[in-house]
């Protein structure tokens, strides 16, 4: 998994998750970016810690290298899985409930970071290219057709969104942890159809845009962005930003450090831990109960911990803050909310997906 764009500030570039172990050391090092808790942080089940008001529980197991998540019309789910190193031998399962055996469906399979449902089709972001498979018949897909491809050296594949027009946006890293990136479509978030057509560039110069999702109802696009990771403790922290059409964020000269370098550049919505291999990213609008709020949930891969973001309702791309929302895991991946309107959340290393919702009664 190119966990050295994510890991390099994440689902990273060219990078490979041993670099994410390294990583993790460097991590329990670092400063904590998000500050001390405004909620109490309790067991709330599953071994998990998160706010009162919460319930954890074990969805499903069995999914090791779980890394991304998405919902069809039927309300089941799929995981993709992308392993430490891409050896062709990821996966697309299908879980049709709780405590239900993972089936896989689609084998062969490298780097899955991102998966979506647009009708009946389900699209898949692996290494390098994003494929579409339908017709589904309960244990293969009869039809696979090819969406995009990319150049070799493109940088990691990321995170995969369907925007409310119906295009879908992806995020590509930077084939590097601090060069200028030559081939096209690195280090940005791309839009194009579901057939494949109107490839192009969103927002460019980005290090390693890794998780992607649209404020419901909207067109305001958050990512979680990885920054660099040879600068020990000055290295500054992973962001969650919201992203507009034609924006520069000034990779290399500008990966989040302030100053000169990221003169005229964008800002993030939240600054969030350093070296923390940023990842998924899901918007909440009171599903979790009225303390949680309306938010942004952020996956920390290395400190096995997901973030809260506060958001505005009405003015969403504000700039806030993050506090601690979830511990007791290793390595969480996805985020994802499902139908159900519970967070769902993938835990890379012991191949868990825990349910998080809010507590009956409550």
């Amino acid at each position: 998994m190119n966990w050295n764009s994510r890991v390099s500030s994440t689902h990273r570039p060219a990078r490979s998750l041993a670099t994410a172990i390294t990583l993790t050391l460097i991590a329990g090092c670092a400063a904590d970016q998000s500050g001390a808790p405004s909620t109490v942080i309790s067991d709330i089940g599953g071994g998990l810690q998160g706010p009162a008001g919460l319930t954890a529980t074990e969805f499903a197991t069995g999914l090791v290298d779980a890394a991304a998540l998405a919902f069809d019309s039927d309300g089941r789910m799929w995981v993709g899985t992308a392993a430490f190193e891409d050896d062709g031998t990821d996966a697309v399962y299908v879980v049709t409930g709780t405590d239900a055996e993972p089936v896989a469906v689609l084998s062969q399979q490298h780097t899955v970071l991102g998966l979506v449902w647009v009708g009946n089709e389900l699209f898949v972001a692996s290494a390098g290219r994003v494929d579409a498979y339908s017709n589904f018949d309960g244990t293969v897909f009869a039809t696979t057709r090819e969406v995009v491809t990319f150049a070799d050296g493109v940088g990691e594949v990321n995170g995969l969104a369907v925007g409310p027009d119906g295009q879908l946006v992806l995020g590509i890293s930077a084939p590097c942890d601090s060069c200028t990136p030559t081939i096209e479509y690195s280090a940005s978030i791309v839009t194009f159809k579901p057939d494949g057509s109107d490839l192009g560039v969103v927002a460019s110069d980005i290090r390693a845009a890794i998780g992607l999702a649209f404020y419901p109802g909207t067109d305001v696009l958050f990512a979680t962005m990885n920054q660099r990771d040879e600068l020990g403790d000055v290295t500054p922290g992973d962001w969650l930003a919201v992203v507009e059409g034609g924006q520069s964020w000034g990779f290399p000269e500008c990966y989040g450090q302030g100053g000169t370098g990221c003169e005229d550049q964008p800002t993030p919505v939240a600054e969030l831990d350093q070296h923390a291999a940023v990842s998924g990213v899901a918007i909440v609008t009171g599903q979790l109960g009225a303390e949680i709020g309306t938010a942004a949930i952020v996956a920390e891969w290395t400190k096995g911990a997901l973030l809260s973001v506060d958001l505005d309702p009405a003015a969403p791309a504000s700039a806030s803050t993050a506090e601690p929302f979830l511990t007791g895991l290793k390595n969480p991946v996805a985020v994802s909310l499902g139908p159900d309107g519970a967070l769902y959340v993938s835990d890379w290393t012991t191949g868990t997906i825990y349910r998080i919702a809010a507590t009956a009664g409550s």
